[in-house]
């Protein structure tokens, strides 16, 4: 549907069904990604990573590549230019994986140690699959146990690294139900339909970049910082990305592209392969979780206590903030969370869809299952019960807080009033059929973001905001709030995104950027229009205006600002062969005003889905002899398929943030959150037996003992 006008009314666009403005060219192939972009005189890169886990690198035989067919150079520790990593970036300071080419060490398997560029990507390959590297390899810690010696505490990006108030035995000691139980969750990986590009060229004396990322701002000010270059030298672009999920940031190829165009004064193309991702992309880290909770007969908590150990790599500190779920989620008089971490010699964690509440809340709403069994109360009961007014750390008022609305929805929808809790009691054949639910939350921040709006001479209008939309339908969400805004009808605006010259605004990510982008694309065209209003006409170079809201975004800081969900699963359990099906899913949210439902419900559905992946399928394996994966490709490493999700739903309730100019909260990441506990839930309901680590295998299923 489009916004339409009606005599002088102008018929709202948010909150109506729109079809991707640039679905056209996606489908017909029309819109080029970052590795497909033509350029006169491109020559093509191939990186060469490590075959030891840790040690130094003895030397580079490049005589022999260089004599191969097209090749034209060949960067290495002894020949790469130099970067910058001494400095603070829009995300703190750098991740040191990204200086390649920079010494001789060797941290971890699949590091970069090389780069081959050739006049072909297919001459480039060769030749780098021939180029010999002689190492000195030293021993190395991949192991990740939940009790590791080198632990310690650290901060999470969203919070303290320990937190805690009351005193947790003595309230423990009171409670009339504990449960003390400890969960873990395995190495995950990213894996974007489009794999990470970049393409480096220097113009006039200007750095480009044409890349697939998050956030092009972003990467061009690290760029700088890396290749010591005045901010206003590089322009990154990234019109159109095939999916980040928190991996498309500064990675190595962006790095070594830049590098190969500096020294060869050519552009340079730089495309990772599927297997290179598993090493250079980031990753979701594994944990180990305990959680303890008392509650009185009643079930309502009185001690609550959730600690996360997770791992990060010898080079670059990242933390799975698993942790950070129960400061919102729950209160209690006890109250107690601690996020720790361990350096092991593995590639760099990093950022991947719900970082720290996706597997956060696995252990937590499985805890939170265990309780009401042994209270013997409804696990929404419980839930609801335990529904805290104020943020359980940070002590501040919800700005909404609606997550009971969400679970007595999707009770109703899903017909949770018929459910027999006791496990074991439904069976069809050799299926043993259970269900299961979770509640879900992500906050709902905002970043300063500046945006322009031209009104053309045509009598259409321009908006232009360095925002990036990796698959979420931004672009189109960005016109609906612009329509509106503009009080026109959505044909007559055009948003151009991904590109670093259009100025700062919010990157992809933390599930703010729509948030953060429409705040300012609002205020320009809300100046825009009174502009217009004063104005005699518009002259042939058009009337712009520009918005910054780094002032306006002081008042979001006095509430606790989330999104909230209510997850519910049903799974058939085979009693021969351990399999897990997933029958049904429905996710009931409060996520603010919904911009576009027919692109929202796909961010809702869509991050339900990786949730069953995460449930049943997903589970990278490193081979503590080489420290290198079993099965880096997705061949080995196991997500869901259509075969396993036969019916997933997506609704949400009125939930308009009160102090957002659209009342947008965010959607991207909440998706996720919860869907794996609801599975794990399901499936105790169906067999009796309980699964404390992902993902539930037939192996383990068979193994974990008798079924009801």
């Amino acid at each position: 549907m489009t916004t339409t006008t009606t005599g002088t009314r102008v018929t709202k666009a948010v909150g109506t069904a729109h079809a991707r403005v640039e679905g056209r060219d996606k489908v017909t192939g029309a819109a080029r990604y970052a590795g497909e972009v033509p350029f006169a005189g491109l020559a093509y890169g191939w990186m060469v990573l490590s075959t030891i886990t840790r040690g130094r690198v003895r030397s580079v035989e490049t005589g022999a590549v260089l004599e191969m067919p097209g090749v034209l150079t060949v960067l290495h520790h002894g020949n790469a230019p130099r970067v910058d990593i001494d400095y603070v970036g829009m995300l703190g300071v750098p991740d040191p994986t990204v200086a390649v080419f920079q010494h001789d060490r060797v941290p971890h398997a699949g590091w970069p140690v090389a780069l081959v560029v050739a006049e072909t990507s297919e001459q480039a390959r060769e030749a780098a699959e021939a180029l010999v590297v002689h190492y000195e390899e030293e021993p190395h810690d991949v192991t990740f146990a939940g009790e590791h010696p080198d632990a310690y505490t650290m901060p999470g990006p969203g919070g303290p690294a320990v937190t805690g108030k009351g005193d947790l035995e003595a309230e423990l000691a009171a409670s009339a139900v504990v449960v003390d139980a400890e969960y873990s969750t395995p190495e995950e990986h990213h894996n974007s339909m489009e794999p990470h590009a970049a393409t480096a060229l220097w113009d006039g004396g200007r750095l480009e970049v044409v890349d697939s990322n998050q956030g092009t701002v972003w990467v061009a000010n690290e760029l700088a910082n890396l290749f010591s270059l005045d901010p206003a030298s590089v322009r990154v672009r990234s019109e159109h990305v095939g999916g980040g999920f928190g991996s498309k940031g500064v990675r190595a190829h962006q790095v070594a592209a830049v590098m190969a165009a500096t020294v060869l004064s050519r552009p340079v193309r730089v495309v990772m392969t599927r297997r290179q991702l598993f090493s250079l992309a980031g990753h979701r880290s594994p944990t180990t979780q305990r959680v303890r909770l008392g509650a009185d007969a009643e079930g309502r908590l009185r001690a609550l206590e959730h600690s996360c150990l997770s791992r990060t790599s010898t080079v670059y500190e990242f933390i799975e903030s698993g942790a950070g779920v129960a400061r919102v989620m729950y209160d209690a008089p006890a109250h107690h969370t601690a996020n720790r971490v361990v350096r092991l010699d593995v590639p760099s964690p990093t950022y991947m869809r719900a970082p720290g509440e996706a597997p956060g809340s696995f252990a937590l709403e499985s805890a939170l299952d265990e309780l009401a069994e042994k209270c013997g109360i409804d696990p929404i009961e419980l839930r609801v019960r335990n529904e805290p007014e104020r943020g359980p750390v940070s002590g501040l008022p919800f700005s909404t807080r609606s997550l009971p609305a969400c679970f007595r929805e999707g009770a109703r929808r899903f017909g949770w009033a018929d459910r027999d809790p006791r496990p074991g009691l439904r069976r069809e054949g050799r299926w043993l059929l259970g269900t299961g639910t979770a509640a879900a939350s992500f906050g709902a921040g905002a970043m300063p973001s500046t945006a322009a709006a031209t009104a053309e001479a045509d009598g259409t209008f321009t908006v232009r905001i360095s925002a990036a939309d990796i698959g979420t339908g931004a672009r189109t969400a960005l016109t609906l709030v612009a329509a509106d805004a503009l009080q026109v009808p959505t044909d007559r605006v055009r948003v151009r995104i991904g590109d670093s010259d259009f100025g700062p605004a919010m990157i992809a990510g933390g599930s703010m950027g729509t948030r953060s982008w429409a705040w300012a694309v609002t205020a320009a065209a809300e100046e825009l229009r009174e502009r217009l209003a004063l104005s005699d006409g518009i002259p042939p170079e058009g009337i712009t205006v520009r918005s910054d809201t780094t002032e306006a975004l002081g008042a979001l800081a006095q509430t606790e600002r989330h999104s909230f969900g209510a997850q519910f699963a049903e799974v058939a359990v085979d009693v021969a062969t351990g399999e897990v099906r997933v029958r049904r899913m429905l996710g009931i949210f409060a996520a603010g005003r919904i911009v576009n439902p027919l692109t929202a419900r796909g961010q809702f559905t869509g991050g339900m889905i990786w949730g069953i992946s995460m449930a049943l399928h997903e589970e990278a394996v490193r081979d503590r002899n080489t420290g290198a994966l079993y099965g880096a490709d997705l061949a080995g490493y196991h997500v869901a398929t259509n075969a396993d999700v036969p019916l997933v739903e997506a609704d949400w309730v009125d939930d308009p943030d009160p102090d957002d100019p659209v009342g947008i909260k965010g959607i991207g990441e909440i998706g996720i959150v919860g869907a794996a506990a609801a599975i794990a839930n399901a499936v105790w309901h169906a067999t009796g037996v309980r699964h404390r680590s992902l993902p539930i295998r037939p192996d383990r299923v068979l193994t974990a003992g008798p079924h009801a």
